[in-house]
């Protein structure tokens, strides 16, 4: 019997269990993760592997740390990116719940270099933006780069190694509700885990289990918007009016063909663009390193639908875009922009001829108009067009287009102000696989917030 068990060992289900183990030292708790220890995490494609093997379970996607453990680590510390803490508690709250949690990184190892500070300089990259119909959110960047996050990880594994029980490489294969109150979670190596309290952290990767589970126990939920779009590459001096200043630039746009938001996501200065496996489906992310660069900057830009009645699976319909994808390429395709506005596939040839050497060197060369709705490709060309005016030859014939980016969010989960389930007592969903978050710092803060929410009930009354 636990006082607490934590289905997924990502940014969420770490730091419930970092600030549990210090509101309750002596509680027993349980973090669940299916897959291994950041140690063991590898992923064969980086070790020489010509093509993505689609291991049973990514090693980029799994494991202690979650997705963001192989991601450049970028801690982005306002509650306006990343997430929807706001929707549940006032703001000076979620900035609180964000600064401790920056501090514990910092605790931990981090950095202390933050990006976007000079508010003089980010009102001048403002208002060009808004010249182009852009508008440039503010969001201060800690950058910790893909190595020194791995270090921060390790770190707070080893610390809570001593503390708590840790089991990797078990997945929770369905909740125990009795009484429309949880009671432990059963695992797929058929053992039970009894516990007072269960916070569900499984990330994007887990978004899918947890919308079934939920499902099933009869758990609200409402649809999120289904993000998809393409990874762009171009060459870093592109960017650097930008980069160079704010590290990471957030700017939306509303495209004016359909009026469709399209968001800049997960930039990375001279990094490089990489293949993750979700449950078979090849998808494409980006990463930058704290010492190992590129040539190149990459980022998403991702396209947000919210779509209404009767439709309930956004993350099928994401899947379902990124299967065709890799139906007509074998995996991830890529295309230049030119010869997308041309009406014609990239071949080889064309992108060896190109002043751009691609840093993922296994995505097919091919045509994305074939894969990506309509609607989606028309704001994404518009987002280019637009960024090209902040940013002259963003919209080079040049510029790669690497498809399909998908963010697996879960519907949305209907939670108490607590992040308690509807419903169900004692159960709780936190971070990104359950909608609440879209980034590390606010997937964290979720984590504590939930923490000092148990731990501070009058347990035994």
């Amino acid at each position: 019997m636990y006082n607490a068990a934590i289905i997924g060992a990502g940014p969420a289900g770490i730091f419930a269990a970092l600030e549990i183990t210090k509101l309750k030292p002596d509680w027993k708790v349980i973090l669940i993760e299916k897959g291994q220890k950041i140690e063991k995490r590898k992923c064969l494609l980086r070790e020489g592997y010509e093509k993505c093997p689609t291991c049973k379970k990514c090693g980029l996607l799994c494991g202690w740390g979650g997705a963001g453990a192989f991601s450049d680590g970028k801690l982005t510390l306002t509650p306006d990116v990343g997430g929807h803490l706001v929707d549940y508690m006032d703001r000076k709250k979620v900035e609180d719940l964000i600064a401790y949690a920056d501090q514990l990184y910092l605790d931990f190892g981090a950095t202390d270099e933050v990006f976007g500070t000079d508010m003089k300089t980010f009102r001048e990259l403002e208002r060009q933006a808004s010249l182009a119909e852009l508008k440039l959110v503010h969001s201060p960047v800690r950058h910790l780069g893909t190595e020194r996050s791995l270090d921060v990880l390790k770190s707070m594994q080893d610390y809570l190694d001593e503390r708590i029980t840790i089991l990797n490489d078990v997945s929770a294969k369905s909740l125990i509700v009795e009484n429309e109150q949880v009671k432990g979670i059963v695992l797929d190596n058929g053992d039970t885990i009894c516990a007072e309290y269960t916070i569900i952290a499984p990330g994007r990767e887990g978004a899918d289990w947890l919308t079934r589970e939920f499902a099933e126990h009869k758990i609200g939920m409402v649809n999120n918007a289904v993000d998809i779009g393409v990874r762009v590459e171009l060459p870093a001096p592109v960017f650097e009016p930008l980069t160079d200043k704010l590290y990471e630039s957030k700017l939306i746009y509303h495209s004016p063909t359909f009026g469709d938001e399209v968001r800049t996501f997960c930039m990375n200065p001279n990094g490089e663009v990489v293949q993750e496996n979700y449950n078979g489906i090849s998808t494409v992310n980006g990463h930058s390193y704290a010492e190992k660069t590129t040539n190149n900057t990459n980022f998403a830009l991702l396209v947000s639908e919210k779509f209404t009645e009767p439709f309930k699976e956004p993350i099928q319909y994401g899947q379902h875009i990124a299967r065709l994808a890799n139906m007509l390429g074998g995996g991830i395709l890529v295309q230049r922009f030119g010869d997308l506005l041309d009406g014609r596939r990239s071949t080889p040839d064309r992108i060896k001829a190109s002043i751009i050497k691609p840093t993922l060197t296994c995505a097919t060369p091919g045509d994305l108009s074939l894969v990506i709705p309509y609607r989606q490709m028309t704001s994404i060309i518009e987002m280019l067009q637009a960024l090209d005016k902040i940013c002259p030859g963003t919209a080079s014939r040049y510029t790669l287009l690497y498809g399909i980016e998908v963010k697996f969010y879960s519907a949305r989960v209907k939670l108490t102000n607590e992040l308690e389930t509807e419903g169900v007592k004692n159960l709780f969903a936190i971070g990104d696989g359950a909608g609440v978050t879209r980034g590390l710092i606010q997937a964290s803060a979720s984590g504590v917030f939930v923490a000092r929410t148990i731990c501070g009930r009058n347990h035994g009354a």
